[in-house]
This record gives C-alpha cells, structure tokens and sequence, in this order.
C-alpha cells in the first residue's frame, strides 16, 4: 500500500493484506476495469463460471470451507441482480462474502437518461443489497473510499455475514486517500470483544447448573462453525462428558465421529434414542443454535427455561436471566475453565437407517444408498459432503463423515442449486473432495456448472438422484403432474462434458460406481434412479408429521 493510489489498486492490496487468494466473478461491461485489476499477474486467481447464481453458490462453498471472507466480483443490474439470491442464503446462514459490483460513471448519469442494466433507479442494486447484507457502500469519494472498504469488511468479519461495496467504472483509476494506520496495519481481522464480566458470570451461573444436572445435554449450532470455535466445543465436551447433537444447519461443528456425538436434532421427527434423551435432559446447553423452522422440524422449540441455556447471537440466556455482548466462542472458553464436573454417561450415535437391508441386487431405494454412502466415506479421508436442499437436505442429515471430514449445506435458506457450484468452491479452497447429494430438480438448474471442474483443478463425485421430478413435494401435491421433470441422459451428460459417467439402479451397482469413481482424477456422476415416490426417512417423517398437524381440531362431541 502507499498514501496514494489508483482505487482498483487499494482493493487489491487491501484484499491480499487480508489473505485473500481467490476471487470468484464473471466480468461483464460495467465492471470489466475493476475485473481486470484483479487479474492482474500477482493478483487473484480468477475462479468464472457461466451464471453468476453458480458463482454465488461457488463463493459460498469456499467461504464455509475455508472460514475466510470470499470476494466476488460481478457487473451492474444483470449480473448483481443475479446475485442476490445466493447471497441472501449467505446472510441467512452467516457465511462471509464481499460482493464487487461496477455501475455507471457519473457522466453516464449526469445524461438523465437510462443506463443499460437499470431496473428503476441507479441505487435501486444498492437498495436491494442494503437488505441481504450487515454492511454496504457505494464508494463515491477519494478521500473516504479506503475506510468506506476497511469498515465493510471489518463487519463482514464481525457479524459474519455477507458486505457489498459498488464501485462505479469511473472510480476504478481515481486516486484515493490511504491512512496511516491502514498501511501500517498487519491486515488480521478480529471478533468483537465480549464483555468480560457477563462472560465470567454467565460461565459460572452455567457451570452451577451443570454441576447439579443428572442429564444434561449440548447442542452445538452455526455459530461454533462461523466464529471458529469447534476446537474449543470438542474441549468442553470431552471436559463435561456430555452427549452432543448438532441442529440441522449446524451439522459438522461437532466431529461426526466423535465418542460423545449422538447425532442431529430435528425436534420431534429425530431418530428416537434422541428424542428420548432431549425428553430425560434436565439441562440443555444450546450453542450458537439459531431458532429456525427447519432446526425444530418446523415446530416451535419447546423451551423450558428452568433448564435451558441459549448462546446465541452475542447474547446468553441462562434460565430467566440473560448476559448480552457475549459472544459463542467466548463463553464456550469460559465455561472450559470452570471447575465442571464430568457426566458420566453411555453414548451412541442415532441415526434413521436401522431396519433390514434389501438384496444388492433388487431395486436400490434411498435407504440402501445412504448406507452405501457411508460405508463408502467409513475409511475415507479429506471428504467433504455437501448436500442439496430438498430431498436431499434431509437426506444427508443420516450421512456421517468420518476422520475430520466436512459436510456441507443450506440447511436453513435451503435454496436449489446450491450443492455443484459450493462443491466446486469448496475443493479450491480446503482441497477437500467432495461427495455430492443432489436431486434431479436442483441438477438441472446449476449442475451444468460441473463442467468447470478442470478449471478449477476439482474432481467431485456427484450423486444425482433421479426421481423424475420434484419428489419431495409429491406426498402433498395436488396436481404432481406438475413436478414432473424430463429425464435427462446424466451419465452421457458427465461423459460430454469431460467427466465420468455412471448410472445405477441396485446397491451393487451403486458400490462399484463409487469404487471407479474414487480413483477418477476428473468428476464424476453417477446416475441413480430410484422410485417415484422414494424419499429419505427424515422427509417421510418430515411429511407424516406435517399432514397430522394440518388435521382439523375434534371438537369436544368427537
């Protein structure tokens, strides 16, 4: 950095300064002269594919792996208009991305007229952004344009979630004002501190509930993953010997195949040893869990604050009192080093595929391929999961990763699409392979994206499973002719675009597709046609619940 310099050129130097490597993007008019300084030789590697949907969804995927801020970079109106709806998912889910946009110059907008891409206004992408991320600018002004990026980025950091800076293509080469302390600043980016006290006297009013608990119970949520506090989970829990879930969009904060991880939580519709031990707890410890619908199985949680404690959002609730500016990780550290007593207790891992298993060579059903998967993954190392939504969300909850693998998912925006571009995105950054769950219907909106794996030096294995259709919403549709799909050639697809193809449609099958595909060096995809009305276990339970609670009240004559 110096005291002066070109605006594009601080956006790049500001960026390496805090690690960045990569930038994911398509360029396009409005934004080429900020796209092009990033390419620039000693610059960023330049991750495209051929929708920026998928370049969101990318983005994302290497953000959630790696835990770092991922620039994305994209034009005006078409393009950023394109990329609200991945970005959206990333606010909901906490996960950090920094969106570049370009826009029109000022003598384009002193013309009063039009400029192509616009929807109303020329702020109106400004406005739109402004409501899916923590913190936005439209750099305007030499002397400010440097801390108008620092403080974006300080609060992507911060807050976790998604920032937004517009950078109009006249401002690109205008010379901007950089700070001392900017220049001089060693570029490491920090949470907000708590406040130390409430951490202390939260800890120790915890530590006393605990102590005096027969059955107490952890459940670890998004936030241990976003504010890097999985390290210190594993320490408290071993320390406590308490069972640990995860929430649905918290899978992967607890290692998979630890001792004292009992599985997912999913209120009501979990596998029944969890719904018997949530039932017996007479303590449970909620960190960074979010209250969504899809955590509690689309049911409010039944709270009993006598014997609840929530970390969450920089604020702890422990029976009727509350602690703010308390962040996750902080009280988790806290609570390590109190003097608790180890909860001594037998634990297994619960999940929905009990029962007896079909011959290897009848018709796989979805049960058979969930088992298949995880004796697959059972001896596998640096494995990432990611799992679509639909179906498939529910479907990747019975997945378990072993020896520090990863999983990956929407499991609360829970947007279509997501699992071949964040897969893509998610090998560049943690070099991880992943094993990808995805339905037909999420396939054929972006998994053509898949044939950007050469460039990006990535070889996922993809499941796509085929029902024809929008299986999911069959139990309760009344027309299902309307979620019908066309059946698409996806083996030969794979095969044309320069991977390896394979379809399959029994449990022996599926075992040597995955055997062949382990030692593919490009993607592959297999082909697995099921049912249907084959579903997951958790969405026949998902379902069957959701049509019981929709039945009319018996009045008191029956």
């Amino acid at each position: 950095m110096k005291r002066r310099m070109a605006l594009g050129d601080f956006v790049v130097a500001y960026l390496q300064k805090i690690g960045v490597r990569h930038l994911f993007g398509i360029p396009g008019d409005l934004v080429l002269k900020l796209f092009f300084r990033f390419g620039r030789e000693r610059g960023f590697k330049i991750l495209t594919l051929s929708h920026e949907p998928g370049v969101g969804f990318a983005a994302d995927g290497y953000a959630r792996a790696t835990g770092r801020i991922t620039p994305i970079c994209v034009t005006y109106g078409a393009g950023g208009h394109n990329m609200v709806n991945p970005v959206a998912g990333c606010f909901a889910e906490h996960v950090p991305v920094l969106v570049f946009s370009g826009g029109p110059g000022e003598e384009e907008r002193k013309l009063g007229t039009l400029i192509h891409h616009q929807a109303r206004e020329i702020e109106s992408q400004h406005r739109i952004y402004q409501e899916v991320t923590c913190a936005s600018r439209v750099i305007t002004d030499p002397r400010s344009a440097a801390h108008d990026v620092h403080d974006v980025v300080q609060a992507v950091w911060a807050q976790q979630r998604p920032g937004y800076l517009e950078i109009h293509r006249d401002m690109v080469d205008r010379e901007v004002e950089v700070p001392k302390e900017l220049i001089e600043w060693d570029g490491k980016l920090h949470f907000p501190p708590s406040n130390t006290r409430k951490v202390e006297e939260a800890a120790r009013e915890v530590a006393r509930m605990f102590n005096q608990s027969r059955a107490p119970i952890i459940i670890a949520g998004i936030e241990i993953h976003r504010f890097k506090a999985s390290a210190d989970l594993i320490g408290l829990a071993e320390r406590a010997g308490a069972p640990v879930l995860t929430t649905v969009l918290g899978k992967g904060a607890f290692p998979m195949d630890h001792p004292l991880y009992m599985g997912v939580h999913i209120g009501e519709i979990s596998p029944r040893p969890i719904v018997e031990r949530m039932d017996a707890a007479d303590l449970i410890i909620n960190l960074g869990c979010l209250k969504t619908d899809m955590n509690f199985g689309n049911r409010p949680p039944h709270i009993v604050e006598e014997r609840t404690v929530w970390a969450v959002d920089r604020r702890v609730d422990v029976s009727f009192h509350s602690y703010p500016d308390v962040g996750v990780r902080d009280f988790v550290r806290a609570l390590l080093h109190q003097n608790l007593r180890r909860h001594e207790e037998t634990i297994h891992y619960a999940d929905n595929l009990q029962g007896e298993a079909p011959g290897e060579d009848e018709p796989i059903k979805l049960i058979s391929l969930l088992r298949v998967v995880n004796e697959f993954l059972s001896d596998k190392r640096k494995y990432a999961v990611v799992a679509e939504s639909g179906d498939m969300l529910f479907a990747g909850l019975d997945i378990r990763v072993p020896h520090s693998g990863t999983y990956l998912a929407q499991g609360y925006y829970a947007s279509m699409g997501f699992s071949i571009p964040a897969a893509l995105g998610a090998q560049v950054g943690r070099s991880y392979r992943p094993l990808v769950l995805c339905g037909d219907g999420s396939f054929q909106m972006t998994g053509p994206e898949i044939a950007h794996s050469a460039a990006f030096g990535a070889n996922p294995i993809v499941l796509v499973i085929d029902n024809g259709g929008w299986g999911i919403f069959r139990p309760v549709a009344e027309r299902p002719d309307l979620l019908t799909l066309p059946r698409w050639p996806y083996a030969e697809l794979a095969q044309a675009w320069g991977g390896r193809g394979f379809t399959v449609r029994t449990t022996k099958e599926l075992h040597q597709a995955l055997s062949a595909a382990e030692t593919a060096s490009t993607f592959s995809i297999i082909h697995v046609e099921l049912g249907y009305s084959d579903l997951s276990p958790i969405s026949q339970k998902y379902i069957k619940a959701a049509a019981k609670r929709s039945q009319p009240a018996k009045d008191a004559h029956g």
